[in-house]
């Protein structure tokens, strides 16, 4: 269904790409635009995953540089069924992660240096269990193709404030191309949203039976989405269309469901998972933060399993 989902996406962005194209160059800027277009859908299938990795400055680590970490993706990639994802770290102090990869077989795991240095160890594997639920639900490949696209349309949309087009050559000239520099951007945007909001839900359900701990990865959101609003996480402010790829907003700490919001409110992805907890047999609420996280959270004892 998510491949459906992807082709689907391509022929729209396509279509957007080309009507960027048309009304900065009329014909022949819609050919171009279509050449262009073809070149980065096959570039956003093959190597989306690498560009959005390095746009974060991810750096692939592995069991002799980041053990712990290393050791709860694997384990939870066993307890997934799941083949197991490259994994990377992101040098940034907000608590953040995210998936990418084009299948389950290609798949990569990219958390940041902050998750590892503020959440404890069932906080931890409950947002890598997060993301390879979306690994597992084929998510990656639309949510990453449509960072590449969104991130492509915008640059072309910008190009309209320097070629401002003609009317003679069928283009809307200089006004149209101010209104596209705005339209453009936004097009691709309210995609992004909508292939955001309801797959944060499922993989959230899905992170919660791979851990088997929903408390504790509504706690891990309760702090990250805390996190958020107070950390800056400057690679994703220089590439905002990524934005959506990350497990909490890292742009921002909107609380509200809005269209232009690109995960749900925390509060709301908490409240399911407390509901998720007690079908589960988990039960009790998520305590409202009151102290900070310990720095060195693989000092811990391990008392309730291998993470935590």
């Amino acid at each position: 269904m998510n491949y459906f989902k992807t082709a689907i996406l391509l022929a729209g962005m396509t279509a957007l790409f080309m009507g960027v194209g048309f009304m900065i160059g009329g014909q022949v800027g819609m050919l171009l635009a279509l050449v262009v277009a073809a070149g980065m859908n096959l570039f956003a299938y093959w190597n989306s995953d690498k560009l959005v990795l390095s746009m974060q400055g991810a750096q692939e680590v592995d069991e002799s540089t980041a053990p712990e970490l290393f050791r709860i993706v694997r384990e939870l990639s066993q307890r997934a069924g799941l083949p197991m994802p490259r994994v990377y770290l992101m040098e940034s102090p907000q608590p953040n992660a995210f998936a990418t990869g084009r299948n389950p077989e290609h798949a990569a795991v990219a958390a940041t240096t902050g998750l590892l240095q503020n959440l404890k160890p069932d906080e931890i594997a409950g947002v890598i269990a997060h993301e390879l639920a979306h690994v597992k639900n084929r998510d990656t490949l639309t949510m990453t193709v449509t960072a590449t696209l969104a991130g492509a349309i915008s640059m072309l949309a910008n190009f309209g404030m320097f070629f401002g087009g003609n009317r003679n050559n069928n283009s809307m000239g200089a006004i149209g191309s101010i209104a596209l520099m705005i339209l453009a951007p936004l097009a691709a945007m309210v995609v992004q949203m909508a292939i955001s909001r309801s797959r944060e839900y499922e993989a959230d359900r899905g992170g919660a039976e791979i851990s088997g701990r929903p408390l504790a990865l509504a706690s891990a959101l309760q702090r990250l989405s805390h996190a958020a609003e107070q950390i800056p996480n400057e690679a994703a402010e220089a590439n905002p269309a990524t934005a959506h790829l990350f497990i909490v907003n890292p742009l921002s700490g909107q609380r509200m469901d809005n269209l232009f919001s690109t995960h749900p409110a925390t509060e709301n992805r908490i409240a399911a998972l407390e509901a998720i907890a007690q079908e589960m047999g988990d039960s009790g609420r998520v305590t409202p933060l009151s102290t900070e996280a310990p720095r060195n959270p693989w000092q811990r004892a391990r008392a309730r399993g291998p993470w935590g």
